[in-house]
Parts: C-alpha cells; structure tokens; sequence
C-alpha cells in the first residue's frame, strides 16, 4: 500500500496549528484587553463548526472503538492516525470556537457510533471502514472544501483550507484500506 510521508503530514498539522487570527483583543492604547474578542459567525460559518465538530467527534469515538474491536493491525494503525490527527483539529477549531464565544464540545453522531459498538472483528472492520473511513471522510472532505472557499470568517476559512489536504490524505488512506481489506 503506497505511503505518503509522514514527513509531509507533519508539516500540514504543524502549518495548520500555527493559523493567525487568534489573538487576545485590545484596547486603544494596544494593551490586552485580557480576553479574546468574541464575533458573531455567519449561518454558513456556524453550520460548518457545528458539522465539522461532530464528524471530528464522530472520527475520534469511533476510533477508539477500533483500537478495542477490531483485530486487525492495518485497521488499529488507520484507527490511532484517526484519533491523533482529528485530535489535532478539533483543537485548532476550538480557538476560534472560542473566539466566537462557542464553548459547548461537538457531540459524535451517534447512530454512526451506537452502529459500531455491538460489533468485533471482521464485521467491525467492514463497518468502520464503510461508515467512518470512506463516507465520513468523503463527507468532511465536501464539507471542508465548501468552507474553505465559501466561508465568511477568515480564520475559520483558512483553518478549513489547511485541513483540507489532511483529510483528502486521509480519504485516500481510507480507499487504500478498503482496497486492501476487500481483497481476497
């Protein structure tokens, strides 16, 4: 199965997590005003920290499942990229979350969660990589390429733009598993 570096995708989470646009606000004089300056978003930017919250948490939980429920290395080793790279990016998107006034954590979906828990082995491999893997990730890729150039909040937009090429990784990484575990 062909890799990507793992080079580059520590570029594209160090480039992501040093996004501008978060800074405490201040007073006329330029002094801190000690806290950070809260901004209503549009709809269309709300939708997407809603949308992008949740399959972020989607990702994680059903990860961790993964790491428990499946017995299959290739399927653990996507899992733990999962938990470790979605990680990262919700906490990005929690400052500017932050910078809106935004303090409640995304909620995981969880009929996509709840349809994984009862499941082991094989039959949790099949459906963690059919409802997370491919189709949350083809999601998230839609949703984040919609942001990226439909935005209205800078900072949020160019957060989604950062993130976007992690994701398509991680969609291409999702096919190459699906690939592999169909194989016969």
């Amino acid at each position: 199965m062909p890799r990507v570096s793992s080079c580059f995708i520590a570029l594209a989470l160090a480039a992501f997590a040093t996004l501008p646009a978060v800074a405490p606000a201040q007073t006329q004089d330029g002094a801190s005003a000690g806290k950070m300056q809260t901004q209503k978003l549009s709809t269309v930017d709300q939708q997407f920290m809603q949308d992008a919250g949740a399959a972020g948490a989607t990702e994680i939980a059903a990860s961790k499942l993964a790491l428990t429920r499946s017995g299959d290395k290739q399927v653990k080793d996507f899992a733990q990229r999962m938990i470790s790279d979605h990680t990262k990016l919700a906490r990005n998107l929690d400052v500017i979350a932050k910078r809106h006034g935004i303090t409640t954590p995304p909620a995981s979906d969880s009929s996509v969660v709840g349809s994984l828990q009862n499941l082991e082995g094989a039959d949790f491999d099949k459906a963690y990589i059919e409802k997370v893997a491919l189709a949350g990730h083809q999601k998230a890729v839609e949703l984040f390429t919609k942001e990226s150039e439909n935005g209205n909040d800078a900072a949020l937009k160019a957060a989604a733009a950062k993130a976007l090429p992690i994701i398509r990784h991680h969609y291409a990484m999702a096919q190459q598993l699906a690939k592999a575990k169909s194989a016969p």
